[in-house]
């Protein structure tokens, strides 16, 4: 299973890696893109209520994501010799630090760590933030590596100090499947570069206060262009024909982007409701005019010269988790246990059965506050207009619109609202949250 990678004739399938912040999947498809089968594991990580750490194992993540590759060996026939390349994508954001022997340090922070949240109130007061963020068009909050990097610095600096290097999460993925550390244009140059020229640049550095740390960041490859061999020890892993070709592919919302359309036809809109919000508009990056509350990100696509402005809302169906969470708690309580299928099976339905507008609800339920279209960390969820005639399907319905509101606020700090709207993530399979942002934003909602 673990031998040289077979001949070009045998190759006709392709697989893509997705870690995700809820599962690890692994997808195989044709050279068509007409998916033949999947395998996933849910994503395992800690969240702490004190300081709002959110964290991981990186060696149970590289040991799910394995699993995964396995899992699908054993649904497609032959699935080692007919794999053509694979490639990986991941939750973006988050720090993975990378220590001597390509052994973590520690454990991975991910996206939705609310440590660094002082640290970005102070960075944001100081000079340099108006050029840095002139530069890479991205707003700093505390789910960035920038901003991760910074508080590790100033209360964990031996932590620092016994890393190499500072990876992403599909980055580490992407070490332990060739040996290869580098990261990737999209969050390398959102995070420390500039988008224009898609170079590294040291005023962003320093206006992090990372001068000192600019050794840990890793070299930047196009995996649109460039791919390299999967090592032996990954194949044995994986089950897949060492010499394999894996490419580092852009942050996950870039590939979800591009695999939603949001340059067919021309440059166009694009809404991720997963876990988060991310709400996009493509264009030339020459173009591009970052907005004067410094918020929001921009990101290159793998397009020469091409871009995407964006906002995000940091919490999406994570409030739709909580408040099918309550009904399932209290349903456990009572002696009958609900799945979380059979509650998302009945949205719908809850849609359905309520009035549109009757309660408010600002859906910043995550601990790490909100980062768009404004940052503040301590932002907090709340329900406004409750009386005693509102029922638990106007709470889910009042939920659903925050999201909608919330994807309009997005799009109202970049411009004009679209005129359409590519929808993708779990929630967009929804008919009744694709058209509440539909009439949200005033645009004609599609679901990729």
């Amino acid at each position: 299973m673990s031998g040289q990678a077979g001949t070009a004739a045998m190759r006709d399938i392709v697989i893509g890696i997705d870690a995700g912040t809820s599962v690890i999947k692994s997808v195989a498809f044709d050279t068509a893109g007409r998916q033949i089968a999947s395998a996933a594991r849910p994503n395992r990580y800690t969240t702490r209520a004190g300081d709002g750490a959110a964290f991981q194992p990186m060696a149970q993540t590289w040991d799910d994501c394995a699993a995964t590759l396995r899992a699908l060996g054993d649904q497609v026939d032959g699935l080692a010799a007919r794999c053509a390349a694979l490639a990986v994508t991941a939750q973006g954001d988050g720090t993975w630090l990378v220590g001597a022997g390509n052994r973590p340090v520690g454990d991975g922070w991910l996206w939705l760590d609310a440590r660094a949240a002082d640290i970005v109130r102070q960075l944001r007061a100081g000079a340099g933030d108006a050029e840095r963020f002139a530069i890479t068009g991205t707003g700093l909050n505390a789910c960035q590596m920038g901003a991760q990097l910074a508080h590790m610095a100033a209360h964990d600096p031996d932590l620092l100090d016994a890393a190499e290097v500072a990876l992403h999460p599909k980055d580490w993925l992407y070490l332990n499947l060739t040996g290869l550390r580098a990261t990737d244009p999209s969050e390398g140059l959102f995070t420390f570069g500039d988008f224009r020229s898609r170079r590294y640049d040291d005023r962003v550095i320093e206006a992090l206060g990372l001068g000192s740390r600019r050794h840990l960041l890793p070299g930047m490859i196009d995996g649109s262009q460039t791919t390299h061999p999967l090592t032996p020890e990954a194949a044995a892993l994986t089950g897949l024909l060492a010499g394999t070709p894996v490419s580092l592919g852009y942050v996950d919302v870039v590939c979800t982007a591009m695999g939603a359309g949001i340059l067919a036809g021309g440059p166009g809109a694009c809404s991720i409701i997963g876990s988060t919000g991310m709400h996009m508009r493509a264009g030339r990056a020459a173009d591009l005019r970052p907005g004067p509350a410094r918020t929001g990100y921009v990101m290159v696509l793998p397009v020469p010269g091409m871009a995407a402005q964006m906002q995000s809302n940091m919490a999406a169906t994570l409030n739709i988790d909580w408040i099918l969470g309550l009904a399932a708690d209290l349903a456990g309580e009572l002696g009958a246990p609900v799945s979380r299928a059979d509650l998302i099976g009945r949205i719908e339905g809850w849609l359905a059965a309520s009035r549109p507008g009757a309660l408010i609800y600002h859906p910043y339920i995550s601990e790490a506050g909100e980062r768009g279209p404004f940052v503040n960390s301590r932002a907090r969820a709340g329900f406004t207009g409750l009386s005693a005639g509102h029922g638990f399907a106007d709470l889910l319905r009042a939920v659903v619109e925050g999201l909608g509101m919330a994807a309009r606020d997005c799009y109202g700090a970049m411009g004009p609202m679209p005129a359409e709207l590519r929808l993708s993530g779990g929630a967009a399979r929804s008919p009744g949250l694709r058209a509440i942002l539909g009439a949200a934003t005033g645009a004609a909602a599609a679901s990729a």
